[in-house]
């Protein structure tokens, strides 16, 4: 499949940047008064400020490159720069995303690379979409500096990790962003100087190419991970590498043939042997017990949490207050157990090997999931299982707004591919979902399946996918 739409990294890509210790501590006034009219008095000399930032913004670096979490600025701020000071702290929530904005515009000096505009207008000449991906604490300084450069309009989407909350190389937002800009993950292309970040995290996500643009700064990290597609020193030569794909011949596709397969994720991909196991043990060591009494509200809960009405923080909180458990030390525990319920996954026997050999054979693959669970998490545990690099497309309820068997979450599906609902497979197991499938006009499997599914075809094991009719074909190119 050809190259569709090209993500760009922004700091290190699409501009260059450097700093110095005395070009920082010369813009620290600047934090200062911004502070002083908020009425935040710390009483600290520019120096002291300036070693505060600093160390603040190292603890926070590595904490994030751990968890892959983007945290709000306000708690950037009161947990890791100032987490030692005495003062109000509740007075940073209003100038935290000002502070963390003129850090990231202030506190290192930015240079557009000369050729960027050219080249994006040749990539848009190609027809080709142009999207961002950025690691930023601030929501302003991306859109900022585009516009400072006078290339904002080609962007479309621009995906900060302040705004979706995990950061690369957390592939959930490679996904993020491929959804956003309706392209297939394997049709997808991004441009970073992190070898860590963008290249590893796009390879980990399925983008066919990942290149890597060489960046002079010492940024002091071990940047290892998967091997670029390709390495360049100026913007120009990714003009080359795009042509060469666009030169390339696609396999030509009849009308109506099957395309993609798309899966539901829990007790199709995989199940859990212990339900609840954990959370289980943890009433009973309160001496509570799980009732049955509280089945249609944990259900009405879930569906809250499934649609995105609520966090699945609020979720698990939701569930403990049922027990009427709202000390907070025993809610953390409570929380904990619940997160280690739904980690406790078996994969069904031949799901890596089968889907290897979908991919193999050309089709597109994705996974439509009713979840309280991020994509992170989903992602986490298809690379567990080693095919986390297989999807085109990841459609999550929760990130999207709407549940099986709701028409519109299988066209989100389609639309992301663009294809028709003929071209497609839903595989599942609940009647009501292989439905939904049908209703538009997509083939159904059932597998692992409830009483009353109804499908066009039924397999006993995950394996046998690979000998339905119209999907036993031989390999074909992608």
């Amino acid at each position: 499949m050809t190259i569709q739409a090209v993500f760009f990294d922004m700091g290190g890509t699409i501009d260059t940047y450097e700093y110095t210790r005395e070009s920082r501590l010369a813009a620290t006034p600047g934090i200062q008064q911004l502070m002083h009219n908020a009425g935040v008095e710390l009483h600290l000399t520019d120096e002291q400020l300036y070693t505060a930032i600093t160390r603040g913004l190292e603890g926070y670096k590595t904490w994030s490159l751990a968890s892959m979490l983007e945290l709000p600025p306000s708690r950037v701020w009161s947990e890791f720069i100032f987490a030692d000071c005495s003062f109000d702290h509740a007075k940073l929530e209003g100038i935290a995303e000002e502070l963390s904005f003129f850090i990231e515009t202030r506190y290192y000096c930015r240079t557009m690379r000369p050729e960027i505009p050219a080249v994006l207008k040749a990539i848009q000449q190609m027809g080709l979409k142009i999207g961002l991906i950025s690691n930023v604490n601030s929501r302003g300084q991306v859109p900022f500096n585009l516009k400072e450069y006078g290339i904002y309009h080609y962007f479309d989407p621009i995906v900060l990790s302040s705004e979706y909350g995990h950061r690369k190389p957390d592939p959930a937002i490679f996904h993020y962003a491929a959804r956003l800009a309706n392209v297939p993950t394997s049709a997808s292309l991004h441009v970073g100087d992190r070898v860590m970040r963008d290249v590893d995290g796009a390879r980990r996500a399925g983008y066919s190419m990942a290149i890597q643009i060489r960046h002079n700064f010492e940024h002091g990290e071990n940047d290892i991970g998967a091997v670029p597609t390709a390495v360049i020193d100026d913007m120009t030569q990714l003009l080359s590498i795009l042509q060469a794909d666009q030169n390339r011949k696609n396999f030509p596709v009849e009308q109506g043939e099957i395309r993609a397969l798309f899966f539901d994720a829990g007790d199709i991909l995989y199940y859990r042997p212990e339900r609840r196991g954990y959370f289980i043990a943890f009433l009973h060591e309160l001496g509570l017990n799980i009732s049955e009494n509280h089945t249609e509200r944990k259900k009405a809960l879930e569906r809250q949490a499934f649609c995105g009405q609520i966090t699945l923080d609020q979720y698990r909180e939701g569930i403990l207050r049922m027990y009427s458990i709202t000390q907070p030390e025993q809610v953390e525990r409570g929380k904990q157990a619940l997160e280690m319920d739904d980690d406790q996954i078996v994969f069904f026997e031949g799901v890596r090997e089968t889907l290897l050999a979908l991919k193999a054979r050309g089709y597109l693959l994705g996974v439509i999931t009713d979840t309280t669970n991020t994509v992170s998490t989903k992602m986490n545990w298809f690379e567990r299982g080693g095919f986390g690099q297989v999807w085109d497309s990841i459609i999550a309820s929760a990130e999207i707004g709407m549940c099986k068997p709701d028409p519109d979450i299988y066209r989100a599906a389609l639309h992301q591919l663009g294809l028709s609902p003929e071209q497609a497979v839903f595989v599942g197991h609940k009647p009501y979902e292989l439905d939904g499938g049908r209703a538009i006009g997509m083939h159904t499997i059932a597998f692992n399946y409830e009483k009353g599914a109804c499908a066009d075809f039924y397999i006993e094991h995950f394996s046998d996918l690979l000998n339905v009719p119209g999907i036993n074909g031989h390999d074909r190119p992608g």
